[in-house]
């Protein structure tokens, strides 16, 4: 439980399985994560799994798993969700990702109505680009289905916010869970021919003919790319790893199943320029090494990679500047950087309780 970001007790919902009261199970999940469902099915090792007692005498309980598995199959009844009345104030939330969802179920609780604005199509946010095989999209809407039936609470789609200081004229305040928006550039020549993750994950049937992909980057998201230019057909996908493989930012599960699919990562290797010839693109590489914990180039060592049909970047993302005011509160991934969808649960959640409590607090000055 303390190894989890939202206090989860996988002891509680567990014992409460074995014993059968899966309804009981599924009311101690759904007290601390408001998104269960797609938290158990792609949270990582290295929170619950990692402090479970069990891996000393053998192995680890696969504890997202058990909940994702539990949640699916039992929190169908209304049985398992509460109800909460109005107080009459109205919050409105720019994004319906993990941290926008949290907060929404957050400010349920505390009586607010809800609306979100989000400017995509689908509830998600960032969780829409996790390939399906990983995280299915029944899942999201089955943990939003669950917070909508708390309150009142809606979801305008397709909407995009150029000024929430406006929204203060008709809400009570507004919360930013608007994510990393803007994805980091490598700052190399020829960088335009390079094709940003967020572009390729949304839209990967724009990239089915590819047969030579390269990936840049060492973490989920590189990963997700990786294994979506295979699932596409991709005869040769490469991952271009500026750290050692050691280093990379991925599950081992993660990376026996690169290795399954027979996905190339060549570690200590940095992209120096990007060439566009007629019909693909040629890259030049060079070696790096790590010296004192940075990652530097390796004089006289750049090679020639050969000709590739795709590059794709993902080597992060960086959040825009953010609007200073009280009543205006950040959440997720544009507060705390690139993080896990239960840490970026975790921020909405707080970020809810902050500005109810600024808001309680000017009641108190009014009064």
């Amino acid at each position: 439980m303390h190894a989890c970001p939202v206090k989860c007790s996988p002891q509680e919902f567990i014992a409460q399985a074995r014993a059968g009261d899966y309804q009981g199970a599924i009311k101690t999940i759904n007290s601390n994560n408001p998104l269960g469902h797609t938290c158990g099915l792609i949270c990582p090792e290295h929170f619950c799994v990692k402090a479970c007692l069990r891996s000393k005498i053998d192995n680890p309980l696969n504890i997202p798993l058990i909940q994702a598995t539990l949640l699916k199959m039992f929190r169908g009844s209304n049985d398992s969700v509460q109800h909460f009345a109005t107080n009459g104030k109205k919050i409105a939330i720019i994004g319906a990702g993990p941290a926008g969802l949290a907060a929404a179920w957050q400010m349920l609780q505390l009586g607010y109505t809800i609306k979100i604005f989000e400017k995509s199509s689908s509830v998600g946010g960032a969780l829409n680009l996790i390939p399906p095989s990983r995280l299915p999209h029944a899942a999201i809407d089955d943990d939003w289905n669950y917070i909508r039936q708390m309150g009142k609470a809606d979801i305008i789609y397709d909407c995009k916010i150029d000024n929430p200081l406006e929204l203060l004229k008709e809400y009570s305040g507004v919360i930013m869970a608007i994510g990393e928006q803007n994805v980091v550039n490598l700052g190399v020549k020829g960088e335009e021919y390079i094709t940003p993750y967020t572009e390729y994950l949304r839209y990967p049937h724009r990239f089915m003919d590819k047969a030579k992909v390269v990936i840049i980057g060492g973490g989920n998201v590189a990963a997700d790319c990786a294994v979506t230019a295979h699932n596409l057909g991709a005869k040769q996908v490469t991952m271009l790893v500026r750290r050692q493989i050691s280093n990379l930012r991925i599950d081992k599960k993660e990376l026996f199943n690169l290795i399954d699919k027979g996905i190339n990562i060549i570690p200590n290797t940095r992209v120096v320029k990007v060439t566009k010839t007629d019909d693909s693109i040629e890259l030049k590489t060079c070696s790096t090494c790590i010296d004192e914990g940075r990652c530097l180039d390796i004089p006289n060592s750049e090679i020639n990679r050969g000709k590739v049909d795709l590059i794709v970047k993902a080597i992060g993302s960086v959040a825009e500047t953010p609007i200073e005011h009280e009543k205006i509160i950040y959440a997720g991934d544009c507060k705390i950087g690139g993080s896990t969808v239960v840490e970026a649960i975790a921020s909405g959640i707080d970020s809810a309780k902050l500005l109810h409590s600024r808001l309680i607090d000017e009641e108190k000055e009014i009064a």
